[in-house]
């Protein structure tokens, strides 16, 4: 856990920020971000998939890899979006499920849930509704959705034994989770994990790959693959924590290669 009392707290008042400026059109990615080693949304998803977004979803987007890739959405489908954000990931699944299904989009942040129906009003979308809640207690009944996205945000939640529960609590039979995000390659010490600038950066909370697994299998999941997208160098890594991140040369040796964004796909 980061050396400041409620990460939680913290991670509001970042993402809050980043929908601020996202709205005044001053994001500047990818300092202090999720974005990992790739700059912005249309490399992320190409530019194809974005368009008739509105241009403060692409802004506020802090993914580190596209959770849709593997999704396989379908007409109809009851899809559930963790950590929302501007709603990028949202509106990209609204196109493919259409009319006769929904998107959720849920996140902790008024900010950002305020930038996300700004958004949709933008866009025309009315397939989507965003909620405000935690992914720890997702504000959903038993078995309520097809499929469930998130893009950089479970490795935030100090509790991802309870995340990987509630997201099995609320998929349906057959359904499947779909997420983009990060995980640890080789371990790291404690004390560098410890730096704030980390967790901000969606590292410092992320799992090892075999951890990982065992969760979503000890929950219940099947069919669980994990497929690396990025592994990130140490220079990846100090351009994510920003020339104020205090950590000194010989742990950013430690931390080179020791995380990476990943696709992590399984079956309720």
């Amino acid at each position: 856990m980061a050396e400041d009392k409620d990460i939680k707290k913290q991670i509001q008042h970042f993402y809050g920020e980043i929908a601020k400026n996202a709205k005044e059109g001053n994001v500047s990615c990818c300092k202090g971000s999720c974005c990992g080693p790739i700059a912005n949304a249309p490399l992320i998803y190409g530019e194809e998939f974005l368009n008739g977004l509105p241009e403060e979803a692409l802004e506020a987007s802090q993914g580190c890899a596209n959770p849709l890739v593997f999704a396989e959405l379908k007409e109809g489908d009851i899809v559930l979006d963790l950590g929302s954000g501007g709603g990028i990931d949202a509106f990209l699944a609204a196109k493919i499920v259409g009319n006769k299904g929904k998107v959720y989009g849920l996140d902790m942040t008024d900010d950002m849930l305020a930038l996300a129906n700004e958004n949709k009003k933008k866009a025309g979308f009315t397939n989507v509704e965003f909620i405000k809640g935690y992914i720890e207690e997702i504000p959903l009944p038993d078995e309520a959705v097809d499929v469930i996205i998130s893009n950089c945000v479970i490795n935030l939640s100090e509790d991802k034994q309870k995340v990987f529960s509630e997201i099995y609590r609320v998929l349906k039979r057959g359904g499947y989770l779909s997420i983009a995000d990060v995980v640890t390659l080789k371990e790291v010490p404690d004390r560098v994990r410890q730096i704030t600038e980390l967790w901000l950066s969606c590292m410092a909370g992320s799992l090892l790959v075999d951890d990982l697994n065992k969760i979503l299998a000890d929950i219940g999941f099947k069919d669980i693959t994990i497929f690396l997208e990025h592994v990130y160098t140490k220079d990846v890594i100090q351009s994510l924590l920003g020339s104020d991140a205090k950590i000194n040369a010989s742990d950013l040796d430690l931390l080179d290669g020791a995380f990476g964004s990943a696709v992590i796909k399984a079956v309720k």
